[in-house]
């Protein structure tokens, strides 16, 4: 595989940045307080912290070490990474999931961040001063074209802000490492940082009686920070534990392996790989869990929050609270929140499109600016029926498969194949090489079974998980000759479509969620296989020279 010249970090802040602004994404500020919320807030925290360093910190430096050592040959994509830890031929196939999670993920993840740029722009123009919260939640469904009587919607300004969102991050990626994603993640991460402080700060001190507020803010603090040790024997919250931690790391992906694979040999893994993560998590749990709840608790109370609480409260409700704060405040707090989030997602896309462009680039032979342009186009048609069909489904089977089934899949695979085919004492050194700092023996231990148990048993868990919630019940049954009774939400569960009512793909001569979900699932598999040929074609080209 032809390695990508003249591509290297500018500085070694640089690449900690990058890798940070990956991770620090539109889950830390939308998704957290969500999950947090319907987890029982300070029941979540402990759970999420044991998954953070019993998997997210070893899946980190798993990621960081497979990327470097794949550096070493010239890989800077997945299959050729995953090619050089063992030699198996099926390896390199693992290694495609790499791209596939990458290019499906970025396709409706840039129509997500192109909404913050969309609302960045109304809130500088003052679309929704005194608009109440059933206005502008009336907006947001105006802006997506949400229309129940049609089963496609046409957003003519929301594709308007999608391609002008597409077209920066392809123009940022055309640039290069140093000189594009480098330069962008040393602005953006100190300025949303910056951004969740100040709108952080207001919810500290956002009294009962002030600007409106019906309740103190510290409700909303209280809830996500007393801990519940009953919570330690609840595996559903386990399990929402160990999904936030892949969305908040952006682990499974792939993208951590590229970034890592422009290391020289022996530049240091472990202590960037550490402080990208832990600075990830003091965005997530410091400044994430310090806007959306307490604001919100302020205003609505802890229970409207609990029950309502969801990835778009944050573009439904958050302006509303904003206008108790008069015209001038509450266009400061609109673009603020709104930048926030599109600093926040533009360095996660940036992170999702350059992984993708390394594997055109070696196994097609193109430059880096007709990647780009291959990447775009690619995004624009995996994006389009994400925008096309919301409401039938197709974005969230998109979520569903690449941004949370595959991203387990994945990571269950590489910690496997790092710790048991690579084998435990390569991987051991490959991971402490080079390291400034020193790492516990007892993570040896950890990379070669906790980690992989830990992980099996998520994707086990979200597979098989029954209706009931209760697993010896089931395996009861089971053994008793009754069957397994699958969850809806299962792996299995959404597969067959249990809990839908009508499983048929027309009604009326007009196709049904049913139908649009089924063809997602068999673009999304053409789209893997067709990666997995071309992968196939040029392995074939370099073993026939």
């Amino acid at each position: 595989m032809k390695e990508i010249k003249g591509e290297r970090w500018g500085s070694r802040i640089g690449l900690i940045f990058a890798v940070a602004g990956n991770a620090v994404g539109l889950g830390n500020f939308l998704r957290f307080p969500a999950q947090a919320a319907q987890n029982g807030g300070g029941a979540f925290i402990i759970p999420y912290l044991v998954a953070f360093l019993l998997m997210g910190i070893p899946l980190l430096w798993v990621e960081w070490a497979i990327g470097r050592h794949g550096g070493k040959y010239g890989y800077n994509s997945t299959p050729g990474m995953f090619h050089k830890l063992g030699k198996g031929k099926y390896l390199k196939y693992i290694g495609v999931f790499g791209i596939f999670n990458n290019l499906v993920i970025a396709a409706y993840y840039c129509y997500i961040e192109s909404w913050t740029l969309a609302y960045v722009w109304h809130s500088l123009a003052g679309t929704f001063t005194g608009l109440d919260s059933n206005a502008i939640s009336a907006f947001f469904s105006a802006y997506l074209n949400i229309d129940n009587t049609n089963f496609i919607n046409i957003p003519g300004t929301g594709i308007i802000f999608f391609i002008l969102t597409l077209g920066l991050n392809l123009w940022i990626l055309s640039k290069g490492l140093s000189k594009g994603i480098e330069i962008v993640s040393k602005i953006a991460l100190p300025a949303l940082i910056l951004f969740g402080v100040i709108l952080a700060m207001r919810a500290f001190t956002l009294d009962a009686g002030e600007s409106g507020a019906v309740y103190d803010a510290m409700t909303g603090f209280n809830f996500l920070w007393t801990p519940k040790f009953e919570s330690l024997s609840d595996p559903k919250v386990w399990l929402a534990a160990a999904g936030q931690i892949f969305f908040t790391l952006s682990v499974g992906m792939g993208s951590i392996h590229c970034y890592a694979s422009y290391l020289r040999e022996k530049d240091d893994i472990a202590l960037n790989a550490s402080a990208a993560g832990w600075m990830n998590e003091f965005v997530e749990i410091i400044l994430g869990a310090s806007i959306v709840i307490p604001i919100s608790a302020a205003y609505l109370g802890l229970e409207w929050v609990r029950s309502n609480v969801g990835f778009e409260m944050g573009f439904r409700t958050m302006p509303s609270l904003f206008q108790n704060w008069g015209p001038v405040l509450s266009v400061i707090a609109g673009v603020v929140w709104f930048g926030l989030l599109f600093f926040a997602g533009i360095t996660s896309s940036l992170a999702m499109g350059q992984p993708v462009m390394a594997f055109f680039q070696q196994t097609l032979n193109q430059s880096r600016k007709k990647s780009a342009v291959t990447f775009g186009i690619l995004t624009l048609l995996l994006a389009l029926p994400c925008i096309l069909f919301y409401r039938m489904g197709v974005f969230g089977e998109f979520d569903y498969w690449a941004g949370t089934f595959a991203l387990v899949v994945f990571a269950t695979a590489e910690m496997i194949i790092f710790a048991w085919v690579f084998g435990i004492e390569n991987a051991w050194g490959e991971i402490r090489k080079g390291a400034d700092m020193s790492i516990p023996m007892v993570y040896k231990f950890v990379l070669k079974y906790i980690t992989p148990i830990f992980l099996i048993a998520v994707l086990v868990g979200s597979t098989l998980k029954p209706a009931t919630g209760d697993w010896i019940l089931e395996l009861t049954n089971l053994f008793n000759g009754e069957g397994w009774n699958f969850a809806a939400d299962s792996v299995v569960g959404t597969i067959l479509h249990i809990g839908s009512e009508n499983l048929a793909y027309f009604a009326n001569g007009v196709p049904t969620e049913i139908f649009f979900k089924d063809i997602s699932r068999l673009l999304l598999s053409i789209l893997f296989i067709s990666l997995s040929f071309l992968t196939y074609r040029h392995w074939k080209k370099e073993e026939s020279k």
